[in-house]
């Protein structure tokens, strides 16, 4: 929870920070040099998870990985709290490696909770992704109003300081969240078993004898893995528009008040996490429901790209009406439930699957991989987003109407896929 607290309050006014004038404490980029930026930062924080499970799988083992990441993101977010674009770099640097050690790992330490047929694996992975979004939604609302609130601002004003800092308190906030993570994991250390420790285990017991060849069975469930990682690819390069082009589009088109209240832009990227802490139970208990009658892997898979195709169709009618003026928030609301609904579907599902279907020895690397796949899909975010123009309500039409037909059409290739990728993975699937 608090280390998604860190990392999504600093991503909710990454971009803003970016593109803020100079004069008003921001670092005057424009949208697509912010959008690259956000694009490659993003990218390294996956990118990274692939030497971070490895490092893990062969010596530190998950639960060291998991303390000595969350010590090098807190130290990160600080470097934040320094006005220079040296320490500005330096900080995003510290945050993606840190985070490439922490994010697969504390993913792997979940799935080595359940034994490889237990059917309730992937209502864990759902409740697991309900609990840390409790903290993406606090993030927001924390860092985004210190960041971008008036009120904040002219408090600053009142006792002294430059209200155009007030960027820097956002960024100090997510820092201070990553610290209580660390507490929260300390003393807490003891509920989790073996768990992360077993790598450790392993290695020691397999000191100076010869790796085992990976088996036909294993070389095809690593095949399915990896096809499903291309379409995990277009999913996450649609999903992180929010972080992109959409929290600009939230900033510059959206009417940020709601029954006379104004608020942050910011704050929209808390409905997000809200919804899955809603249906995320939801979702949980419907697969427990379903029991062996519950979709295959890659129909869940397809079944939240087409979701998410459905939340950019929205966009279009909606990046359409802003030729007249800012609309509704409304819009954006209903563009991120379908964006959960979704994620519900494939997320929490791809982590399951990969702990389930890749060979025991290859969790970590395999974990690394996925994110590997998702950091493409980040990269390419921050690619598209940089086609964002607000004053052009027809280029909006045809960048959202673009990823929308990608995403559908992908569905569907991957549902005509879904027989041959269970065959490939077997019982697992």
């Amino acid at each position: 929870m608090w280390e998604r607290f860190s990392y999504y309050g600093m991503r909710a006014i990454l971009v803003l920070y970016c593109v803020a004038p100079l004069a008003q404490g921001g670092l005057g980029f424009d949208t697509q040099g912010a959008a690259s930026l956000y694009g490659t930062y993003t990218m390294a924080v996956y990118l990274l998870s692939v030497p971070g499970g490895l490092v893990a799988d062969r010596w530190l083992g998950a639960r060291r990985a998991v303390l000595l990441g969350g010590v090098i993101i807190a130290a990160g977010q600080f470097c934040l709290v320094v006005r220079s674009m040296e320490a500005f770099y330096l900080g995003l640097s510290m945050i993606a490696l840190g985070t490439g050690l922490l994010k697969p790992n504390i993913s792997a330490m979940v799935g080595s909770l359940y034994g490889a047929d237990d059917p309730r694996r992937d209502s864990g992975f759902s409740l697991f992704y309900m609990g840390i979004n409790v903290g993406a939604v606090m993030a927001p609302l924390v860092c985004g109003y210190l960041a971008e609130g008036p009120g904040f601002k002219s408090w600053l004003g009142s006792m002294g300081f430059d209200p155009a800092g007030s960027w820097q308190w956002g960024f100090g906030a997510a820092g201070v969240g990553m610290v209580a993570g660390l507490v929260v994991f300390l003393l807490r250390r003891a509920t989790l078993e073996g768990a992360g420790l077993r790598a450790e285990k392993k290695a020691a017991a397999a000191a100076g004898e010869p790796a085992a060849a990976l088996t036909a069975g294993e070389w095809k469930r690593l095949a399915a893995i990896s096809i499903l990682f291309v379409f995990t690819i277009c999913f996450w390069a649609a999903y992180e528009q929010k972080g992109a082009s959409l929290n600009l589009f939230a900033k510059q088109l959206v009417r940020t008040e709601l029954l006379g209240f104004q608020f942050p832009a910011s704050w929209l990227q808390s409905l997000t996490p809200f919804y899955v802490i809603v249906l995320a139970p939801v979702f949980a208990r419907m697969w427990i429901g379903l029991g062996d009658r519950q979709p295959s892997s890659p129909a869940k898979f397809a079944l939240g790209l087409a979701a998410i195709g459905g939340a950019f169709c929205l966009l279009v009618p909606a990046s359409s009406l802003t030729a007249s003026g800012k609309i509704s928030p409304l819009w954006l609301a209903g563009v991120y439930l379908l964006d959960v609904v979704g994620e519900l579907c494939l997320s929490p599902v791809g982590l399951s699957t990969v702990t389930k279907v890749a060979p025991a020895r290859l969790v970590g690397l395999m974990m690394g991989a996925w994110f590997f796949a998702t950091s493409l899909g980040n990269k390419l975010a921050g690619y598209l987003s940089g086609f964002f123009v607000a004053n052009d309500a027809g280029v909006l039409v045809r960048l959202y109407g673009g990823i929308a037909a990608g995403l559908l059409v992908s569905a569907l290739l991957l549902a005509l896929l879904t027989p041959t990728l269970k065959k490939l993975m077997g019982a697992r699937g």
